[in-house]
């Protein structure tokens, strides 16, 4: 019954067009979204006992289209349905068209697809219409930046999945199937007599998933995506919440099915990279959309840090998730307040408590969640990633973390002052509850983070009083130290002045694929 996954956000999508009362559709999406969201927790439930498999078309296990759900990727399509009715819900009173709805649900169907889908070439099929869904709704509102940054978007992704589709042809010559389950008891089995076979198809596999995933030095087009001046918030929290994230999960499972050969140390080291340059130039950035798309790619590399660092490593896991929730509700305050002061520029935006304490208490409990504050899920989610580590790592984590504070240090005071030159406008109650939900979600899986973790991931964790303790005390030293660090950021500003305005073209982005798949080559191929 996974078929059903999949094909029902679409039948969504066709039913939101096809009604002639666009408002009716809307209200009728967004109830039974809310029912699909029950079917995923129910599905969840069901993979906590057994893991659920479908092949499509009833043919055999080695020649149909496979689905299979495991508690991880029922964890991903609940967080997915989960995701798309909250930004349904926030976009209820927006004037979109019914194609715009049409696109969205659309895109649903898809990201849970990747979760679920078990072969090779379905993996690039879904990604890359889920790709043209995205540059269609960057170009929805046809201006002339937006069509430019769209079509660079599609341009630069045909170029990196072409490495994903000589990878995954050099596989099915050596196995002979396409199914992802079969072929890892191949590559095992070749990776026993021969291992530098296997050194070709991973590096150019993990060459367009690494560029999906937007690490270092191949971020450079999220950022740009999600710094057009009018895309819809919508798009922005889900591309970062959730599309990016879809790379990730494959990231993961990638690594598990090339596993003989799986370099975990490059990651390492690539995901420690894209968290330090990408949290410097967030820093150095006053367009609050930049702000929060930098900081997207440095909670990336974070991630990936926590997956490369050996074991299964459930803060990483976990982390996908939170950051999810609170970047989700990042982006959709952030469309509220350009809504409301009519600029992006964070130095022209103050006084957000006494112009509306709602959306001011929702933005705080967001900043405090990505910031890792005690008692919120990104502290539960960074303790486990930094836990039982080696110290220099652990040093360097807790630099990253620093600045993820300094960061959003200055984020938040926008919340403060006095609200000069907001203008009077009605924030509806749908987009106030929406995004005072996700910061309540944010608190309460911190407050109950352990036993959500268990739950999710059926381990047994637990914390330890002392190490919590002590990363409590640094992280108020660590706030202390950026409220600092804010006061000169303005001298400092002089240095970073080169990395702020970095910025890749087309014939950019491609070069750095290009050397990227070099490197990654020769780095695999000696270590």
């Amino acid at each position: 019954m996974l078929t059903y996954f999949v094909i029902a956000p679409i039948l969504i999508a066709v039913f939101l067009y096809l009604l002639s009362s666009r408002y009716i559709a809307k209200l009728l999406a967004i109830l039974v979204q809310a029912v699909f969201l029950g079917f995923t927790f129910f599905l969840f439930m069901q993979t906590r006992e057994s893991t659920i498999i479908t092949v499509v078309g009833g043919y055999e296990y080695t020649l149909g289209i496979v689905l299979r759900a495991d508690m991880l990727s029922a964890a991903f399509v609940m967080l997915t349905s989960f995701i798309f009715l909250i930004t349904a819900i926030y976009a209820l009173n927006e004037s979109w068209s019914k194609l715009y709805w049409l696109l969205i649900y659309i895109w649903q169907g898809l990201i849970i697809g990747i979760f679920l889908v078990r072969d090779f070439f379905n993996v690039f099929v879904l990604f890359e219409v889920a790709t043209l869904i995205v540059a269609v709704l960057i170009l929805f509102l046809r201006e002339r930046r937006s069509v430019f940054d769209g079509l660079i978007y599609i341009m630069v992704n045909t170029v990196a999945i072409q490495f994903y589709l000589f990878g995954v042809a050099y596989v099915y010559m050596l196995t002979g199937t396409l199914n992802m389950d079969i072929a890892a008891a191949a590559l095992a089995e070749i990776a026993a007599t021969d291992p530098t076979q296997l050194t070709l198809p991973y590096v150019l596999i993990m060459t367009a998933i690494i560029f999906k995933c937007a690490l270092i030095p191949l971020a450079s087009w999220l950022p740009k995506v999600q710094g057009i001046p009018r895309a819809p918030s919508a798009v922005a929290a889900i591309l970062s919440g959730l599309h990016v994230k879809c790379a990730v999960f494959l990231f993961l499972q990638f690594q598990l099915l090339f596993e003989p050969i799986a370099n975990s140390d490059f990651f390492l080291i690539l995901g420690l990279l894209t968290a330090i340059l990408s949290i410097i130039m967030a820093f150095s950035q006053d367009d609050i959309r930049l702000i929060l798309a930098y900081s997207s790619t440095a909670q990336i590399g974070l991630i990936v840090v926590g997956l490369s660092t050996g074991g299964a490593n459930y803060g990483s896991l976990y982390h996908i998730i939170n950051h999810a929730i609170f970047k989700t509700s990042l982006f959709l305050t952030s469309g509220m307040l350009m809504q409301i002061y009519k600029t992006r520029d964070i130095n022209k935006i103050t006084g957000v408590f006494k112009n509306s304490p709602v959306l001011g208490v929702a933005m705080l409990l967001s900043i405090l969640a990505i910031a890792g504050a005690p008692l919120f899920n990104g502290n539960v989610s960074k303790y486990f990633i930094m836990d039982d580590i080696a110290p220099w790592l652990y040093v360097t984590l807790s630099v990253v973390n620093f600045g993820t504070i300094a960061i959003f240090v200055r984020y938040s005071l926008m919340l403060l002052g006095k609200p000069d030159n907001a203008e009077v406008v009605v924030m509806h109650k749908n987009k106030l509850v929406s995004v005072l939900l996700l910061g309540v979600i944010s608190l309460l899986t911190g407050i109950f983070g352990v036993w959500s973790m268990n739950f999710l991931f059926d381990t047994q964790l637990a914390l330890s009083f002392g190490s919590y303790l002590e990363k409590t005390i640094i992280f108020f030293v660590s706030v202390a130290l950026a409220v600092l660090l804010c006061k000169y950021r303005a001298k400092m500003l002089v240095q970073l002045e080169y990395i702020r305005n970095l910025d890749l073209n087309f014939r950019g982005m491609c070069v750095s694929v290009g050397l990227f798949f070099a490197v990654m080559l020769l780095f695999v191929g000696i270590f």
